[in-house]
């Protein structure tokens, strides 16, 4: 699909001034022994010069050499433009400006050159990411005071006392007592009195009454 190109008045005033300034540096160049061909590379060089300056001032961030040979080519331009506004007699041109003329094109070849050879500014390293600090270990919270309290240990269980035999002669006897003491007080008779009616110890005396129970 074809383009098509708006023409403005910046457009416009940049086509008018690019021809003034190569007519007027074609016949600066040409009055000051530059004739055929070579007049017309005047101005050719100078523009060149000037379009080279202007992409690296806006293609990279160091500028200062950019903006130096901006300067210069854009000296000569304005001075052509000057010189031969009646200001200068192209018919006499003066031996220094002959010089100027003559050193040109060594002087916009070594501007250009470094120009387009100059390396560019390495970029800024990025700073390296903060080591994260690690976190610190919460405080452990206090253990309280635990106490134990043991059980108290069983108390160990005596063996059963053995068996009292009593023998069978006592026992008629203590039968008798006890029938003698039921008949005379009405009452069974106490262990505490059958032992002392019989005269024997306290677990013999047991005996023979939970026999005759």
């Amino acid at each position: 699909m074809a383009r098509t190109i708006r023409l403005d008045a910046v457009l416009i005033q940049a086509v008018i001034a690019g021809a003034l300034s190569f007519s007027h540096l074609h016949d600066l160049a040409e009055a000051a022994g530059q004739d055929g061909w070579k007049a017309w590379a005047y101005p050719i060089s100078v523009d060149l010069l000037l379009v080279a300056a202007w992409r690296r001032m806006r293609t990279h961030a160091d500028n200062r050499a950019a903006w130096s040979w901006f300067v210069i080519a854009l000296a000569a331009s304005l001075g052509a433009n000057i010189a031969t506004a009646g200001l200068l007699d192209l018919g006499d041109v003066p031996a220094w400006l002959r010089i100027l003329v003559a050193g040109w094109p060594a002087l916009a070849f070594l501007g250009g050159t470094l120009l387009a050879h100059t390396p560019a500014a390495a970029p800024a390293e990025p700073e390296p990411a903060p080591v994260p600090v690690p976190l610190a270990d919460p405080a452990p919270e206090p253990v309280p005071d635990v106490t134990v309290e043991r059980a108290p240990a069983p108390a160990p269980e005596l063996p059963p006392a053995p068996a009292v035999a009593v023998p069978p002669a006592l026992l008629d006897h203590a039968r008798k007592v006890a029938d003698t003491h039921h008949a005379t007080t009405g009452t069974r008779i106490d262990p505490a009195t059958l032992r002392a009616r019989l005269g024997v110890p306290g677990p013999l005396a047991d005996a023979i009454a939970a026999q005759l129970a």
